[in-house]
């Protein structure tokens, strides 16, 4: 039985729903730093994660 809170189709749709309201609500400039504070935050977290599976080897 799969699990319901595993959705990835409902994960992506939340994610891009999230995105139009954060969107709707600043203008080009703003909204060009957000995005590129949320790639870092994004990218930031991969690799914590990655060096924390690397040393709990």
């Amino acid at each position: 039985m799969r699990n319901p809170n595993c959705d990835p189709l409902a994960l992506t749709t939340a994610v891009n729903s999230l995105a139009v309201a954060i969107a709707n609500q600043l203008d080009d400039d703003h909204l060009g730093l957000v995005g590129a504070i949320l790639t870092q935050l994004g990218d930031t977290l991969e690799t914590i994660a990655a060096q924390r599976e690397i040393c709990s080897r």
